[in-house]
């Protein structure tokens, strides 16, 4: 394995209903699904003008949504599905994939909407000394983990959607004693008051809703 990089963006088809239901009702179900896609498709931009190697779009349900093949298209990313169970059986999934073709994985969300690409730069350089870096979330969570090897413990015990992930995996890295990088703090998209501040910071184009 040659001492690669992996930007591995977490997203999900943008179906109406089904995408991003806590931007509704303030958005509609399309509304919301085409703030989804736009978010992805930031993700993906962010991914990509970081430079620091392969981008890779994790998908779920699976891969067969036109949305994900023209994002494959548009930035030259591959794709992959996302196994089943919760996010962090997910994340661990692909984790243990990626890193068996690359020396390092940066994993971001696809609602991660505060990270730029610095800050995806700033957490693989971080891993030249520690074994993980993390971006954690305004809301408790967090928005960017990276890893140089598969910790499938990270993964297996935080209340998955609850204000306390960030600090139950912090608690978790000190108790593995892992050497950890923690960046500076951001906000994703869950509710309509993130949507509005993102609109606000001029991170996302009104447009897209």
């Amino acid at each position: 394995m040659t001492e690669s990089t992996a930007v591995l963006v977490f997203a999900r088809a943008p179906v109406p209903g089904a995408a991003k239901t806590r931007l509704m009702p303030a958005l509609s179900a399309d509304g919301a699904a085409r703030a989804s896609a736009a978010l992805t498709r930031r993700a993906l931009r962010t991914a990509v003008d970081a430079r620091i190697g392969t981008v890779e779009l994790w998908c779920a349900p699976d891969c067969d949504h036109p949305f994900f093949a023209d994002c494959a298209r548009d930035f030259g990313v591959t794709l992959h599905a996302q196994s089943a169970g919760d996010v962090g059986q997910r994340m661990a999934q692909a984790f243990d994939d990626a890193l068996r073709r690359h020396a390092r994985v940066v994993l971001i969300g696809a609602d991660a909407v505060s990270l730029q690409a610095a800050d995806l730069a700033a957490a693989a350089a971080a891993l030249s000394g520690h074994d993980a870096a993390f971006v954690p979330a305004e809301d408790g969570g967090y928005l960017l983990v990276a890893l140089r090897r598969p910790q499938a413990a990270l993964f297996d015990g935080p209340a998955w959607g609850s204000a306390s992930v960030w600090a139950q995996t912090r608690a978790r890295l000190d108790a593995l004693g892992l050497r950890t990088c923690v960046l500076s703090t951001g906000y994703d998209v869950d509710h309509p008051a993130d949507w509005q501040r993102a609109l606000r910071e001029g991170l996302l184009d009104a447009s897209a809703c």
